[in-house]
């Protein structure tokens, strides 16, 4: 008999980690047996040099950048704290008078708290989105409007509801008043059409959300950006990010990357019928469920966000845990006590719908069965759900 722990689960938190893809496994494995630093400049570390440059070669080529674009981090949190702080930073020492950042209200805890570090030195704005949880063009052009804001930062895709933002358009509107604009793009690189090329000189993502090992994310940077450096070493990567270089974890990124982006249109296809069967079933089975990215709101392909009314988001979680499924919610649980979403705020999301909130995010290893077994378990957890809420409201 297989024990709970160990029966096949219904993995629907893609959106936190994904599956380690068989491709990037092997590359980092053959990686790893090369031995060598790849600054060392003797056979063995030549040797390891040339593994790096085919990964950065692989992942440039794929990004359609030079290779001169990319600085290897150990993720998206670094990349984001590079590219923010290292490029408010830059922008500040070039001139004197860009004292402010200006940071979207719904982003991840990765750059608004990269935003706040800054300290006295800047300002830091937050960009108000609307109902829909999108940026205002007009808010924008008047948040940038006197010429104070050295950068400004958005996510392509947010970590919670999916919800998309026209990165492009708002980028150009940033470019008149000569603002720096950087996207974190970890939650949309295979779910969504990533800027063109040069459209945005700053854009991070991590490897762990598209199959790679954690503990890789990349800084796609225009040279011609002035980073100043969050740590100090030996120079390594234009002296942006110094270190020992990792050619393991890159081969895997590169691996990872260069499937992702090949499978893309067709996946992203297989997500939406996927997805569209998940909301089709929840509306079928809770006419009172509402769907946080509503319609005709851009969304990434994987993610499922819906609010519950009467439920509470944390018994969710553990009636569907007890159930064999993984999932998200949109609050976290501090000392005990379920805490509304910032993102939920932002979007002025009353209290007693955020409460409710549940995530299930798709990936490359989710199948019609996994979408099944949710919309099976929906019912009963629900009303426990809501009878959990009712005694402790």
């Amino acid at each position: 008999m297989v024990s709970a722990d160990r029966a096949p689960r219904a993995y629907l938190d893609h959106a936190a980690t994904t599956a380690l893809r068989p491709s990037a496994r092997e590359a980092y494995l053959a990686t790893a047996d090369v031995l060598g630093n790849p600054t060392s400049i003797h056979a063995s570390g030549r040797r390891a040099r040339a593994a790096l440059d085919d990964a950065l070669d692989s992942i440039a080529a794929d990004l359609g950048v030079p290779r001169t674009w990319l600085v290897l981090t150990s993720g998206g949190t670094e990349a984001d704290n590079l590219a923010v702080r290292g490029g408010a930073l830059g922008a500040l020492a070039a001139d004197p008078t860009r004292t402010a950042v200006a940071v979207c209200a719904t982003d991840h805890p990765a750059t608004l708290e990269a935003a706040r570090a800054l300290g006295t030195s800047h300002e830091v704005r937050e960009l108000p989105v609307d109902a829909d949880g999108r940026l205002d063009p007009g808010a924008v052009d008047e948040a940038l409007a006197d010429g104070r804001v050295g950068l400004m930062t958005l996510a392509l895709a947010n970590n919670e509801t999916g919800i998309l933002q026209d990165v492009e358009g708002l980028a150009a509107i940033a470019r008149g008043h000569g603002t720096l604009v950087h996207t974190d793009a970890v939650q949309a690189v295979g779910h969504a059409d990533l800027p063109a090329p040069g459209a945005v000189p700053l854009m991070t993502m991590t490897g762990h959300k598209i199959g790679a090992p954690v503990g890789v994310g990349l800084l796609v940077a225009d040279p011609d950006v002035p980073l100043v450096p969050q740590s100090a070493g030996g120079g390594q990567q234009r002296g942006v990010r110094s270190g020992t270089l990792d050619a393991p974890h890159a081969a895997a990124l590169a691996a990872a990357l260069h499937e992702t982006l090949g499978d893309a249109e067709a996946e992203r296809a297989r997500l939406r019928d996927l997805g569209a069967r998940l909301r089709a079933g929840i509306r079928a089975l809770d006419p009172s469920a509402r769907l946080t990215a509503g319609d005709g709101v851009d969304v990434a392909d994987h993610v499922v966000h819906v609010l519950f009314p009467g439920a509470d988001a944390q018994s969710l979680l553990y009636l569907l845990d007890e159930r064999g499924i993984d999932a998200s919610a949109g609050s976290a649980c501090s000392a005990g006590v379920t805490q509304a979403s910032p993102v939920l705020e932002a979007m002025h999301v009353p209290e007693h719908l955020a409460r409710g909130a549940l995530r299930l995010s798709l990936g490359w290893t989710s199948t019609q069965d996994d979408v099944a077994r949710v919309l099976a378990a929906l019912p009963e957890v629900l009303e426990r759900s809501r009878a959990v809420a009712s005694l402790t409201r």
